[in-house]
């Protein structure tokens, strides 16, 4: 694990991930923080808690607006997706390298 430092609506959080995942957390901290910051100049919301509420809601309103509105994918995220053809991928393989000793 490798420790990440971030800064979100001002402070500073210690965050740990694998190397491989720390372009992808530092992209999730920045998505977090430019919401934040957002909603604080909206000048509606004061408290930091409340304003974090606010964004993990729009947030989470996003993801939820990224799934397959109707027919056979169904409500299956986006993440889902990925998953599901990475493993597709991987079987591939391990029939293509099959194929290659078998030869």
């Amino acid at each position: 694990m490798e420790r990440v430092d971030v800064s979100i609506l001002g402070r500073d959080y210690s965050l740990a991930c694998l190397p491989a995942e720390k372009e992808a957390l530092l992209a999730a901290v920045r998505h977090v923080d430019q919401r934040m910051l957002g909603i604080k100049g909206s000048g509606k919301v004061a408290s930091n808690e409340r304003i974090a509420v606010m964004a993990a809601i729009q947030i989470a309103g996003e993801l939820l607006a990224m799934r397959a509105p109707d027919g056979p994918l169904a409500n299956v995220a986006l993440g889902d997706f990925k998953r599901k053809i990475d493993h597709m991928n991987d079987m591939l393989d391990q029939v293509a390298g099959l194929a290659q000793v078998q030869k």
